[in-house]
């Protein structure tokens, strides 16, 4: 990619608000002879963004574009090395971008937990990304950036304790415990994904395909069985995610994770009537959610571009405990830190994005492909000096 382009990376999204707390990250960790810009379709609001991130840190310069007008993603996408994207729900918006960023050969990542855009982006652009030499990484925050690199750390660490490449079938088990609030934007993008369950299993079962030709190595998840693990932090509950996907396509790429690999996803908590209560929750949902009026009342009670306040997100927390199994080998994990959704989503996404637009030698692939195939150890090394904690917490040795 030419080094001619004007700007290293182009926030797209910043008035809204997670893509304003990933503007402010910038601002101050982003190097001061590094040019960026933040990008959006009114001026006066992006105004408002960069005169506050000037008063504490590095003012970006404002580029004017609207997900509708294929003309104005084209010329954003042709002016940086890199394009960041918050705007959601990503199965109505994203796409154009996405298809710019490629024409453009532009590097490209987002937020979305959506697995129907995720899956039609595998489906519809993933060989015209590898062709122009781009790459398109998407979940770059609390999706799916804690179980990616998580388990990355994890065979990492796995490794070291089996003392020597994973030469038998691994298994990895991740379980969440968190305390937080999301935003406007989250309850519309998982309303959206909600509504569509049939595209959303087609989808599935098209990607799934073309991804056992693209990547032969054998990945599975784990069967789930309700059962209390101490190791992984209580009562089990399956967590419907966009994040077994992602690791599985990474365990698919990376020949560290062993011939034959398998995953398994869950929520814990010490209360498993608590946990009963939340699963029935999130049923009651996503049945709601395919009901239109429902879900249109549903996506009024929470507009979108709001979210938590400060002290609301200083409260929050999230960990990830990890286990991961090789022959006689075993190793626990943890992935911890504050507020999952925003603060540190902001975080995870920042980085990706100097990583993809600063470091040496990145993207390690290119294509339609998750944070770990794209930075490998380089992702875990910047999250791990931004603040985002991982940990060994036992080993036996096989």
């Amino acid at each position: 990619m030419s080094d001619t382009r004007p700007y290293a990376l182009v926030l797209y999204g910043a008035t809204g608000f997670t893509g304003g707390l990933t503007a402010r990250y910038l601002s101050c960790h982003l190097p001061r002879d590094v040019r960026w810009a933040i990008a959006g379709r009114h001026r006066d609001g992006l105004e408002k963004i960069a005169a506050a991130l000037e008063q504490r840190g590095h003012r970006p310069d404002l580029l004017i574009a609207c997900s509708d007008d294929d003309t104005s993603l084209d010329a954003m996408a042709a002016r940086t090395r890199v394009l960041v994207s918050t705007v959601g729900p990503y199965v109505r918006h994203g796409e154009p971008l996405v298809r710019a960023c490629i024409g453009q050969g532009t590097h490209y990542c987002d937020l979305t937990g959506e697995p129907e855009f995720v899956n039609r982006l595998l489906l519809e652009h993933h060989a015209a990304a590898r062709d122009a030499g781009c790459a398109i990484v998407n979940s770059c925050g609390f999706d799916s950036i804690p179980y990616d690199v998580g388990v990355l750390f994890t065979i990492n660490r796995l490794t070291q304790a089996h003392g020597r490449p994973l030469d038998q079938p691994v298994t990895v088990e991740g379980a969440l415990t968190a305390s937080a609030e999301f935003s406007g934007g989250t309850w519309h993008s998982a309303l959206e994904a909600f509504a569509r369950p049939g595209a959303n299993r087609d989808s599935l079962r098209r990607a799934n395909e073309q991804l056992r030709r693209d990547y032969p190595r054998q990945v599975a998840t784990v069967p789930f069985r309700a059962r209390r693990d101490a190791d992984l932090g209580g009562w089990l509950a399956p967590l419907p995610t966009i994040d077994p996907m992602v690791v599985l396509r990474s365990a698919r790429a990376l020949e560290r994770y062993g011939p034959q690999f398998r995953y398994g996803h869950y929520l814990a908590s010490g209360n498993p009537l608590k946990l009963g209560l939340g699963a029935a929750a999130v049923g009651a949902l996503i049945g709601a959610a395919q009901v239109g009026p429902l879900r249109r009342w549903l996506l009024q009670r929470r507009p979108a571009g709001e979210g938590p306040d400060a002290a609301t997100r200083a409260r929050s927390w999230f960990q990830v405990r990890l286990r991961g199994r090789c022959g006689d080998s075993e190793v626990l994990c943890r992935v911890s830190g504050g507020d999952p959704g925003y603060d540190e989503t902001a975080c995870m996404l920042a980085e990706t994005a100097m990583a993809l637009a600063l470091d040496p030698g990145q993207p390690r692939d290119t294509g339609v492909i998750t944070p770990v195939m794209a930075l490998r150890d380089q992702l875990l090394e910047r999250l791990i000096n931004a603040g985002i904690r991982f940990e060994e917490l036992h080993q036996t040795s096989g």
